[in-house]
């Protein structure tokens, strides 16, 4: 008798162990706060969209979205704290495409795989990229940037990174219009807007939100647009294709991932909310007017797709222009 009532109290015991186990497991997400890893400086534009997409995520999930930025070796360093956290939906990378997609060529090894190391969740934005110059610099325009810079072989222009996004374009432009120029890399694109205004560097090849609101203050001013058309934001600002350069478009994606493995109902979740976040008037306003950007918002099967596309299409790029990274 004493041993089968030790057996049905034990019994008892591992029945209440596990129901408290699982109902601490069952807590929806999320439950705390969530770290959402910028690989970029502060200031940038990979930054910049993180903190507008991140304060509306928080208000949406009740807990505080934490912006973490984790810079160095061109956004391979939080990139790889993302690949390596766990798989819960507490940490989470908000992506720039030159990391996922052109540094998989660049480098010939990479501490993590942008395919299998990550669960895609949507892309944010879309943003044509933009050359400025400090105001003091004399051409307006493509049409006038071109002789100038024939003139003076080898002149500086500065990027958020070597084997940027900003950085190909502006190596497919030399090769379009035979110009050369001297490429500065920086952590960011923060610290290379900085010292443009400064005057110390002529000309930054960058994303909008970077510097919109500076050409708007006339801190700055426009050369050309990448894009195909003109930007909403930035109606005076012509593009490389208005000056005859053709089949030059060319737009930056930010996107939002997850580790592999994170739980199918997690991504959605954090995906369902993006999306309407990123739906609102509000946002679409703040994206294109402020940002300087389009908002998007697809599934994670589309951002999938996008990402293995890109990998193949700027590869073929990298190998063409020689570019390699350690």
């Amino acid at each position: 008798m004493r041993t089968t009532a030790l057996s049905c109290w034990r019994t008892c015991c591992a029945i209440v162990l596990l129901t408290c186990l699982n109902g601490a497991h069952a807590q929806p997400y999320p439950h705390k706060s969530v770290r959402l890893i910028v690989p970029y400086a502060a200031g940038g534009s990979t930054d910049a969209l993180a903190r507008a997409v991140g304060q509306k995520l928080g208000d949406a999930f009740g807990q505080q979205v934490i912006i973490d930025n984790r810079t160095g070796a061109n956004g391979n360093i939080g990139t790889d704290m993302v690949a390596k956290a766990s798989a819960d939906g507490y940490t989470l990378l908000m992506a720039f495409d030159a990391t996922m997609v052109i540094n998989p060529a660049a480098y010939a090894k990479l501490p993590f795989d942008p395919v299998k190391d990550f669960a895609p969740i949507t892309k944010v934005a879309a943003l044509p990229l933009i050359l400025v110059a400090h105001p003091s610099f004399p051409p307006n325009n493509t049409k006038e940037l071109i002789p100038y810079a024939k003139s003076k072989p080898g002149m500086n222009y500065s990027s958020s990174g070597h084997a940027s996004t900003p950085h190909l374009a502006m190596l497919l432009f030399e090769q379009r219009t035979g110009t050369q120029f001297t490429h500065i890399a920086y952590k960011g694109g923060g610290q290379a807007v900085i010292d443009v205004l400064a005057g110390q560097i002529p000309l930054l090849a960058t994303a909008i939100p970077t510097v919109q609101s500076h050409i708007k203050a006339g801190k700055l001013k426009g050369i050309a647009l990448t894009s195909a058309r003109r930007h909403a934001s930035l109606p005076d600002v012509g593009t490389f294709a208005e000056a005859g350069i053709t089949g030059f478009d060319i737009s930056a994606w930010y996107g939002l991932l997850a580790p592999a493995g994170t739980p199918r109902a997690v991504v959605m979740r954090v995906h369902d909310e993006t999306v309407k976040i990123l739906a609102t008037p509000e946002m679409k306003d703040r994206f294109q007017n402020t940002l300087g950007g389009d908002a998007v918002g697809n599934t994670p099967e589309q951002f999938a797709a996008n990402i293995r596309d890109d990998i193949e299409r700027w590869g073929k790029i990298v190998k063409q222009t020689g570019i390699k990274l350690e």
